[in-house]
């Protein structure tokens, strides 16, 4: 069972995504020959005239269409624009399934079809479709003959017409093969041609594109409303779940169309909908075309995919169950078929998928937009790709976690590299499902997150160990009882001291009734109570519990054992948070002794000693012992740990924090903002670390005399200090303290002119 210790501040790692999109386009193409057609055919493919609005658009354009104006301007000013090749004029819509290009080519058929002789829509996923819809064009406007005709004669005419009667405007709709549209492009040069696709290469030899990308927050929010409340107007705490709902959509326009559908007609609130969210994805409503549901779209290109290449579905199915953002291509390379061409294969097959929108490629990662993710986990009955991807984005994270055995250096790179799509999977992961890869991988990364002081990155994986162990082992099984230990530590050191302090507690009760008070288990569950109390600021319940245990180690484990060491250091630790340095500094001076000798110069608790005792020594007011130890300690660390690791962090803001003490503010104030800036990026803006850092980088603005710097960060902290720790813990009565203090002086400051002027 890990053993928790303490050294100054905690703080650990995170990660972050982005999706492409579509395009509009314009094309000139060559020749295609026709059936020929009778003299009569022809004369009536001269003489007819389309009678006024002749449309034949699918369904209304009525409906709601909001952020979207510029995309259409801007498609109208493509299709409008005349150049040296402008004869025919072509657009072409592309992007992912539910994006909205139909939704866009129809509200631009509606706005303009004033402006054209006759508008046409052609559904254009086949050959056989267009040549389709232009045969429905000859029986619109000349039915007459065009009922004994053929298909092919019908096509033909249709052609014809088009030529013979410049003005017109042919839309086509989910181009599957640009390639396709070339024979009627290069004949027909007398209209415009719009066309929507979800592939986004193949244009560049047609025509220029138009990128169409997801709705913008506020427009996804705006669309989601006016459908769900229609004239009623959203209150303030509607719009707020509108807003996050949006979010959870991936401000998808289909989405969020079939979204604010079934909220219109169940009445149903939006929080509520947002906990069915994977449940909801496959429902239809009344008033949306089923074809254009979310799975139902997606499902679509997959059919055509996996025609292409079935390692492409495959590979998707396995990414549905990662992270959206970052996907290593090479952790997908252990799912191709063959081994020696697997890399060529995986690189085939995810070139397929980006041409469907399905992906997004960005160098050596992909990125997969969150809701297709969902789609894809949700089970359907009568398939299994939802648990043959969930199987395959197992065997290819386990394949490519590093050996436990490779150095601490590299291990942390590849972890930071898979750590996101491993935690993912383990959020992701139904209730009860864990199998035994499952759980053997989540073991394995959450061991090698501890090694590299990344536990709090890990929590979901902790979580669904002890919820696998629980349900195998039963409620007190030894291993259950260490689980539940590393998940509060995990809790602990992500900051979490609201859950971590109950689960230590419930631990360490299960041990003493299952194991005896002096097993090695049971003290290790209770120094580690005792310093996730310590730190929360509940100093008179840790001192106890630290000299307990103190106590116990050296009677049972002996003077000199590791954990009687890392105890001493505790208590120590603890002495030095009440203010007893005349207890702490000779504790720690004996601790770190005993630690070079038993354990070694470099050893991490060595480190850790040697750092808390310059700590010791810094607050007594020995700068001169004190600062030389931090800087010994943090070079050791950077060569040891690396210079990101938690520890390493923890030494940098130390040493910034003696150069102030000792008034170097040149070299304390950059090395406080690093230290700073890096927190916020690993463990998040309110981590306790955080805090901690940003006070000290606000002492430091204080010092220099800059109160315009330092008074905003004070109140910052102090405001996110009542929110994440409360109103009465120590670290915010300081925060308080402070700030008072430092208004007061700026007060005095501002105060002081017109002092001087009355007198």
């Amino acid at each position: 069972m890990p053993d928790a210790v303490p050294d100054g501040t905690d703080i650990e790692v995170s990660g972050e995504r982005s999706i492409g999109a579509g395009s509009i386009g314009l094309a000139v193409s060559g020749d295609v020959r026709f059936v020929n057609l009778p003299p009569q055919a022809e004369h009536w493919a001269r003489e007819v005239k389309a009678p006024p609005n002749t449309v034949n658009l699918p369904g209304s354009a009525s409906g709601v269409f909001v952020g979207r104006e510029d995309a259409l301007d801007r498609l109208r000013d493509m299709l409008t624009d005349s150049g040296d090749a402008a004869v025919t004029q072509t657009g072409a819509v592309h992007g992912l399934g539910g994006i909205g290009k139909s939704t866009l080519a129809l509200h631009y058929a509606v706005r303009y079809r004033d402006a054209y002789t006759l508008v046409w829509w052609i559904n254009a996923e086949a050959p056989e479709l267009i040549e389709a819809g232009l045969a429905a064009l000859a029986t619109r406007l000349c039915p007459h003959w065009a009922c004994g005709a053929t298909a092919e004669e019908r096509t033909a005419w249709a052609v014809a017409w088009l030529q013979w009667h410049p003005g017109w405007l042919l839309v086509f709709d989910n181009v599957e093969h640009p390639d396709r549209l070339r024979p009627y492009l290069g004949s027909l040069p007398g209209g415009h041609h719009l066309a929507t696709s979800r592939k986004a290469t193949g244009w560049h030899t047609i025509g220029p594109t138009l990128p169409l990308d997801l709705l913008g927050p506020a427009a996804s929010a705006d669309l989601l409303c006016k459908i769900a409340y229609g004239r009623r107007t959203p209150t303030p705490e509607q719009r707020e779940e509108a807003e996050a709902l949006a979010a959870e959509l991936g401000y998808l326009p289909l989405a969020l169309e079939q979204a604010g559908a079934y909220l219109h007609q169940t009445g149903k609130e939006i929080t509520a909908y947002r906990r069915a969210l994977p449940r909801m994805l496959s429902r239809h409503s009344e008033g949306t075309d089923p074809e254009r549901t979310v799975a139902r779209v997606w499902n679509q290109s997959l059919k055509a995919i996996r025609e292409r290449d079935p390692l492409a579905v495959t590979l998707l199915n396995a990414a549905a169950w990662l992270a959206p953002d970052n996907i290593p291509r090479a952790l997908l390379t252990p799912l191709a078929p063959d081994p020696n061409g697997a890399v060529d294969a995986v690189d085939e097959a995810l070139g397929v998928l980006h041409s469907y929108n399905m992906i997004t490629l960005s160098g050596r990662t992909f990125s997969v937009h969150r809701l297709l993710q969902v789609v894809l986990r949700t089970p359907v009955p009568g398939t299994d790709h939802s648990a043959t991807g969930r199987t395959a984005a197992e065997q290819a994270l386990l394949a490519s976690l590093p050996p436990s055995g490779d150095p601490l250096s590299a291990t942390t790179r590849q972890g930071d590299e898979l750590m996101p799509h491993i935690t993912a999977l383990a959020t992701n992961l139904p209730p009860a499902s864990a199998t035994d890869t499952t759980i053997k991988l989540f073991d394995r990364a959450a061991i090698q997150a501890r090694k590299a002081g990344q536990r709090a990155r890990a929590v979901p994986l902790f979580e669904a160990i002890l919820a696998q162990c629980v349900r195998v082992l039963g409620d007190t099984h030894p291993h259950t009882l260490r689980s539940r230990n590393n998940l509060a530590s995990a809790y602990r050191e992500a900051g979490d001291l609201v859950r971590a302090v109950p689960l230590f507690e419930a631990t360490l009760a299960q041990c003493v009734r299952v194991l005896g008070d002096t097993h090695p288990d049971t003290l290790i569950s209770r120094n580690n109570l005792a310093y996730a109390y310590r730190q929360a600021g509940q100093r008179a319940r840790a001192v106890p519990l630290f000299e307990a245990t103190l106590a116990q180690r050296v009677r049972v484990l002996g003077d000199t054992h590791p954990d009687t060491l890392i105890s001493r250091n505790n208590l120590a630790y603890a002495y030095r948070d009440m203010g007893d340095l005349v207890r702490a500094v000779p504790l720690f001076e004996a601790t770190l002794a005993q630690c070079v000798r038993v354990l070694g110069d470099t050893h991490s608790d060595t480190l850790i000693s040697r750092n808390n005792l310059a700590s010791a020594y810094r607050e007594a007011g020995d700068l001169v012992r004190a600062v030389p130890l931090f800087e010994a300690t943090l070079a050791q660390r950077v060569r040891v740990l690396g210079n990101t690791h938690p520890s390493t962090l923890i030494s940098r803001s130390n040493l910034a924090y003696a150069y102030r003490a000792a008034g170097e503010l040149a070299r304390a104030v950059p090395l406080f903002e690093a230290t700073l800036a890096q927190c916020v990026r690993v463990l998040g803006n309110t981590h306790p670390s955080t805090l901690i850092s940003r006070n000290n980088l606000a002492y430091a603005y204080r010092d220099m005399g800059d109160l315009a710097r330092a008074v905003p960060l004070f109140e910052a902290t102090l405001a996110q200090r009542v929110r994440v720790l409360g109103d009465t813990h120590p670290d915010t009565l300081r925060s308080r303290n402070n700030l008072a203090r430092l208004k007061a002086v700026e007060g005095e400051a501002a105060a002081s002119p017109d002092a001087s002027k009355g007198s």
